[in-house]
């Protein structure tokens, strides 16, 4: 299996340069898989882990030391994907994906720390629609199989032969459970608005908010609106989605009086326009949006703290 960033180099030596310049590509990958920053990195690591632990007999045997980290770090996430199914049924609340800043937020967030290159793995991952927040909700509700075939082929463009490798199975079994996830996705993938239109709404959304004022907010929210917040059981949170238009309004009008300090930023959530609600300066809620017919149809809001660790010292100005 080969992947873009091999394209070009000798494949019989695994150099140093070599095997460090995949890292980008497989924790794409993994966080894909995932959802999860902080889980993104551990399989990698594990994935290094086990590379390492190689003779440099058995490394240069390996024709192609990228395919091999792809092969060995989508099995990882294929186990960790069966283990975490079990973990989110016992989780509190709903699960959601963990949120990722901009790149260039990233780094004015380390402004002032004297380093020219961001340590965070966030600077890192390639922001398309493969990671806005919309859909990755809907990958979780692929099984592991499912998910890992999607992405590496649909996603990523490897092959089924190559995919099969990974999942253990057939590349026609493949094949089927890269269509079966393909079919979730369009059923649930609602009107893809231009980023410039979700700027503008959520920024009057935001506005609304903060002005307390519930018939705009009303207005802004489809009539059938979502929203779901995740505390993870570690942060006070309402526990299932709250819907429709009114309730939605009335719940954030109960938070604004609740926090009188809270401070709304707008920022980049997964490639999209999004909101960023910080207390004294600590980053407590990221909230991610999905639009349809010119209104706000879902929010989600994560509030676990452990899922905020990239969001730290983020949206100072």
């Amino acid at each position: 299996m080969s992947t873009p960033s091999e394209a070009g180099r000798d494949r019989t030596e695994p150099g140093l340069g070599v095997i460090v310049a995949e890292r980008r590509q497989l924790i794409n990958l993994a966080y894909r898989l995932l959802g999860s920053l902080a889980e993104a990195e551990d399989a990698v690591q594990e994935t290094y882990t086990r590379w390492y632990a190689m003779s440099r007999q058995q490394q240069e045997a390996i024709a192609s030391p990228g395919a091999w980290l792809t092969t060995v770090a989508g099995r990882i996430c294929l186990d960790l994907l069966g283990s975490a199914r079990a973990r989110r049924e016992r989780y509190v609340g709903t699960w959601i994906p963990e949120p990722l800043p901009d790149r260039t937020e990233w780094f004015s967030g380390r402004a002032g720390t004297g380093s020219a290159e961001p340590d965070d793995p966030a600077d890192r991952i390639t922001l398309d629609e493969s990671v806005n927040m919309a859909f990755l909700v809907v990958l979780e509700s692929m099984t592991p199989a499912e998910r890992v075939a999607f992405i590496l082929h649909d996603v990523f463009r490897y092959p089924f032969t190559e995919v099969a490798e990974i999942v253990g199975r057939t590349p026609a079994a493949c094949r089927q459970l890269a269509s079966s996830a393909r079919r979730r996705v369009h059923a649930s993938r609602a009107p893809v608005a231009a980023t410039a239109g979700q700027a503008g709404l959520v920024r009057d959304f935001k506005e609304a908010w903060e002005a307390k004022d519930i018939k705009a907010l009303v207005d802004l929210l489809a009539p059938d609106a979502t929203m779901t917040a995740d505390g993870g059981g570690l942060v006070g949170t309402v526990l299932r989605p709250v819907e429709g238009s009114e309730h939605i309004a009335q719940y954030l009008i109960h938070i604004a009086d609740k926090a009188p300090g809270l401070a709304l930023l707008e920022r980049t959530v997964n490639g999209r326009p999004g909101l960023v609600a910080q207390l004294s300066g600590v980053t407590v809620t990221v909230a991610a949006f999905s639009l349809g017919g010119g209104r706000i149809t879902r929010i989600w809001a994560v509030r676990n703290p452990e899922k905020l660790r990239p969001w730290t010292g983020n949206g100072q100005d």
